[in-house]
């Protein structure tokens, strides 16, 4: 198969979707690899790295043009529309569900689009998801702790305090795998830390991991009031797989916080979980609302896109195989979990939650490729 690599032109994007390690591997079974000119740059993979394992250095419309499958770090932007065509697998993060214009596009275009972010297993793992979630998290603990800083808006305290001084509050809300990380880090800052979570079993994971060391409560509308209106930092970790995400956090709520406080929404790829929250840049990641710092950048990863490439082509490198040795069809008959990671196809929607998000009509996977097995 002849996979494509695109070049990611979303603004302060420098993550590119495959290392020369994952396309020497690709090579070795048998594959054409098309990697757009300078795509590896951002994550100190030169072109010449690429070549060095046989993969051919190609023009923006080569790669698009010629490819089978174009793997891709982020969702296709609106210059990227007239690109998009029938007969292409694409493979990337998507987020549709807070993605009207670009759900439009991809059915329109009669391409398939699978998500990274909803590949998922039959024990409702995210695979795919759960590397740029680490990244995020801990990303999300030290923006917190950035942005506390007096000359950059915040209230001017030291997160983890010093001897006589108290610490610093971090709520998190949501404890999956973002939720987890940001604690880790907010932990070892030596902050006061707080994670609000619904599943009782996830708790007790959480107590048994993080060794006692922070507060676990039941989440609630009202436990989240009250707990934002302590933090000095708030993290947005929640996430409902593909779908938009539900608005915890109210105006309200964030008329209550301190002055100087933060809020980080890493749940901003799906919308959002704060009422007050809209997607920002690396370039530009903070404006303020009602005196809270709001830091709501929508591809936090992308930062230190040279630990983020590395760990999502560990993670995304077998799927890839999968769908390069056996074709689209084939390969999410054989797997169940990549099949969850189908959102588009022949101009249908064929991940529910994303045509609850748009009003749209839902074609289960199984009726649009029959011969699948899933």
């Amino acid at each position: 198969m002849r996979i494509g690599v695109a070049k990611e032109i979303k603004t302060d994007e420098y993550r590119v979707a495959l290392t020369p390690a994952g396309a020497r591997e690709l090579i070795q079974r048998g594959h054409e690899i098309l990697v757009e000119h300078s795509a590896g740059e951002g994550s100190a993979f030169p072109d010449a790295a690429y070549e060095a394992v046989g993969a051919r250095i190609a023009s923006v419309d080569d790669v698009w043009g010629s490819a089978e499958l174009l793997l891709k770090v982020k969702e296709p932007i609106r210059s990227d529309y007239g690109r998009l065509r029938e007969g292409l697998v694409l493979f990337t993060y998507l987020h549709i569900a807070a993605d009207e214009p670009l759900t439009h596009a991809l059915a329109d275009s009669g391409i398939a689009a699978v998500a990274y972010e909803t590949v998922e297993t039959d024990n409702r793992a995210l695979p795919l998801l759960a590397p740029m979630s680490e990244v995020a998290g801990r990303l999300a603990a030290q923006a917190g702790a950035y942005f506390l800083e007096k000359p950059l808006g915040g209230r001017g305290l030291l997160l983890g305090g010093v001897a006589g001084v108290a610490p610093g509050r971090v709520v998190i809300i949501g404890g999956g795998i973002v939720g987890y990380n940001a604690a880790v880090i907010a932990i070892g800052l030596g902050a006061q830390v707080t994670i609000l979570e619904r599943s009782i079993d996830r708790m007790r994971h959480l107590e048994e991991v993080l060794s006692g060391r922070v507060t676990l409560l039941m989440s609630s509308s009202l436990q989240i009031e009250e707990s934002v209106a302590e933090a000095d930092v708030v993290i947005g970790a929640v996430l409902i797989p593909g779908a938009v995400a539900p608005k915890l956090v109210t105006r309200e709520m964030i008329r209550g916080m301190k002055t100087g406080a933060v809020l980080c929404d890493v749940a901003i790829d799906q919308g959002g979980c704060a009422e007050t929250s809209r997607p920002t840049t690396h370039t530009e990641p903070v404006y303020a609302v009602d005196g809270v710092t709001h830091y709501c950048v929508a591809n936090m990863p992308g930062a230190v896109p040279i630990t983020s490439t590395k760990a999502l082509t560990n993670a995304t490198l077998p799927y890839v195989e999968a769908v390069a040795d056996y074709g689209l069809a084939e390969a999410v008959a054989r797997d169940p979990a990549l099949a969850r990671g189908v959102n588009v196809l022949d101009g249908k929607i064929t991940y529910e939650a994303v045509a609850d998000a748009h009003n749209l009509d839902f074609a289960p996977l199984e009726d649009v490729l029959p011969l699948s097995r899933v």
